[in-house]
């Protein structure tokens, strides 16, 4: 029997869904309120690691994603010319036999996991909010943006990167700094000879593509830019184009008239990071997901390592004796390897604004893929 009975989960996010599906597993009860009255995340394709593909399996959702993304083994390299100098092999993940890596729209995992979260037995409550959380010895007591109130044994924050929960429990934690690079990506018809990732290196933009469906792929493009980017978004289009020009290899070249298409979806951010020093919660108040351990792209974990947290949570929630023992094994197991992705990226995305040494970001891309095909 799970230490906790009934918990508020804040935010329909990836982490905040993957912790409540696996609650509900534990006999928990749950609410989940999510501020967007369509609950609908943005952006365009996401690229998903083995490991995360681990975490998806064991929420019970794989099949799924295989159904709507792409998956597979492998990323090839190639000059800005499309000289074929390698590849980068996804080693197979411990205790699962899901493939290295894959694909999908980020709406689209979205979706899969709403669906999931519905069909748990999950109360989830759109367009709503909470407006205040008093702590007391044995419950916590939420008023919601309706007006309605509830008690609960434990909340889980998953409110996302500009959480108004950290703000509010953690108000010494500065917001995510930007870091001096930023993150182009569009959506773009499959080419039949993309098959897996594959990746231009050269200089200090880096180019790629990952198949995220059978017709379609999305391209990701990172650039060193010393200040946030503040543009109209109707030049965003040409940007990118202008971006690609130095990359002759007929693939990508191919490709750039298809930008100015509606259909591409441009999606520029800029990169922030950020850390929280553990222990994540303050009373029985807990933040997992981006609002304490938010990450660059470069490893291809942000959503993986939110998600591995929820489903972390879960677990300890349903095994431990007392609230506390289940925070301190969960901190255990979580701060380690979420602080590994999320300094690691940075040291890539360091050496790639700089067109730094190639082997230094080959061994901290080796040894930090090999960390995380471990267990959780």
């Amino acid at each position: 029997m799970a230490v906790v009975s009934r918990v508020l989960t804040i935010g329909g996010g990836f982490s905040g869904m993957a912790a409540s599906i696996q609650m509900r597993k534990a006999g928990i009860d749950v609410d989940l309120v999510e501020i967007d009255r369509n609950w609908r995340p943005e952006g365009a394709g996401i690229t998903v690691s083995g490991p995360t593909l681990r975490a998806l399996e064991a929420i019970g959702v794989f099949a799924e994603f295989t159904k709507r993304g792409y998956t597979s083994d492998g990323v090839d390299l190639f000059t800005p010319s499309g000289h074929r100098i390698g590849e980068i092999p996804t080693p197979k993940v411990v205790g699962s036999d899901v493939p290295g890596g894959g694909g999908i729209m980020r709406p689209e995992l979205g979706r899969i996991l709403a669906d999931a979260t519905l069909l748990s037995g999950v109360n989830v409550r759109v367009g709503c909010t909470y407006t205040h959380i008093a702590q007391h010895e044995s419950n916590v007591e939420v008023t919601f943006s309706d007006g309605t109130t509830g008690r609960y044994d434990l909340v889980v924050a998953a409110d996302g990167v500009h959480s108004k929960t950290r703000a509010l429990l953690f108000p010494e934690v500065r917001p995510p700094q930007y870091i001096g690079q930023g993150v182009w990506r569009a959506v773009l018809p499959r080419p039949f000879d993309i098959v897996r990732p594959r990746m231009w290196l050269g200089g200090a933009v880096k180019a790629g593509v990952n198949p995220v469906s059978p017709s379609h792929m999305y391209l990701f493009v990172t650039e060193a830019r010393p200040e946030k980017l503040q543009v109209d978004r109707a030049v965003w289009p040409q940007m990118l184009a202008d971006l690609l020009a130095p990359f002759s290899d007929p693939v990508l070249a191919a490709q750039r008239a298809n930008l100015l298409a509606a259909e591409a979806a441009i999606d520029y951010r800029p990169l922030a990071n950020l850390l929280v020093p553990a222990p994540w919660n303050r009373g029985r108040v807990i933040l997992i997901g981006d609002t304490v351990a938010a990450t660059t792209p470069h490893l291809a974990s942000g959503a993986g390592i939110g998600i591995e947290s929820g489903i972390v949570l879960a677990e300890e929630l349903a095994r431990a004796a007392a609230l506390q023992e289940a925070f301190d094994r969960f901190h255990l197991r979580r701060w380690d390897r979420c602080r590994m992705v999320i300094e690691n990226s940075a040291q890539l995305c360091r050496i790639e604004m700089e067109n730094g040494d190639k082997t230094e970001h080959t061994r901290i891309m080796r040894e930090s893929v090999m960390a995380l095909v471990q267990p959780i």
